[in-house]
């Protein structure tokens, strides 16, 4: 069983239904033994009919100490904030982060090519859907090699949920070239990727990113690999952990990772 929780946000998050408080509490009554808090951060300018604010990260990490502190006896609670990365705002990436005493940093592209993949179908115009996952995927690698502010990389499959294509599934050896470099690159650079489960509850059949690229993780020398729910509402946190840890074992890891002033740390499944 899994007892760490690495993808939780709240209504910090501009997306998020229940407060830090409410996480932790269900964390507790779950059972978990530690959950890390990654509110978006994400940079919307220049973005068109964006309403969006970036996250007040001040607010919210003098928040997380008053409950890291009210709860310090029933959970280990770590701070971490999820990166919208972009190739155009490093240096503000950059500031920021070196302000905040940050435990573990999610690196994700949620804004591609300047369009918000989610809410701008005008990403997909134009293009078939290979050429609209290579697109996001070139971001990816982009982001990669360019941003150190950053321990795992998040849902690398995420663009499957958009752009309406009736096939949700990202085979590997359809962009084997691309998804090599990318995974390669992490590795290389020390960093690692997790193994987001909000994938089910998309109605995906399996998590963020797939079993086949999992695989291939782990296959290039993979090690660190971080487990989260993606959590929104209290309700998810540490939903089909169970299958994550079965397909962890399937794949054949023996350990998952968890981190503390940005220093892994591995526990076993």
């Amino acid at each position: 069983m899994i007892y760490t929780d690495y993808h939780l946000h709240t209504t910090f998050s501009h997306d998020g239904i229940s407060s830090m408080e409410e996480h932790i509490k269900n964390a507790i009554n779950r059972g978990l033994k530690e959950i890390c808090f990654t509110e978006h951060y994400d940079i919307y300018d220049g973005l068109k009919n964006n309403t969006l604010k970036t996250i007040d990260v001040g607010n919210y990490v003098e928040n997380f100490k008053h409950y890291q502190e009210k709860y310090k006896n029933q959970i280990n609670l770590k701070l971490g904030i999820e990166i919208g990365l972009q190739p155009d705002i490093k240096e503000i990436i950059s500031d920021m982060v070196k302000q905040y005493p940050f435990d573990f940093i999610i690196g994700s592209s949620h804004i591609t090519c300047k369009k918000d993949i989610a809410m701008d179908s005008s990403f997909f115009e134009g293009l078939t859907q290979k050429e609209a996952y290579m697109k996001y995927f070139r971001e990816v690698l982009e982001n990669i090699k360019m941003y150190d502010e950053f321990d795992v990389y998040g849902h690398i499959d995420y663009i499957v949920r958009y752009g309406g294509y009736e096939n949700k599934t990202i085979k590997y050896t359809d962009y084997k070239e691309i998804l090599d470099e990318i995974l390669t690159n992490i590795i290389n650079k020390g960093k690692g990727i997790e193994i987001n489960t909000s994938g089910y509850r998309y109605g995906l059949q399996e998590p963020h990113p797939n079993f086949e690229i999992l695989t291939r993780y782990q296959k290039l020398g993979g090690k660190i690999i971080t487990i989260g729910s993606d959590a929104h509402k209290m309700q998810d946190i540490g939903s089909d952990f169970e299958k994550a840890t079965d397909l962890l074992k399937k794949i054949g890891y023996k350990n998952y990772t968890v981190f503390e002033n940005r220093k892994p740390r591995w526990i076993q499944l």
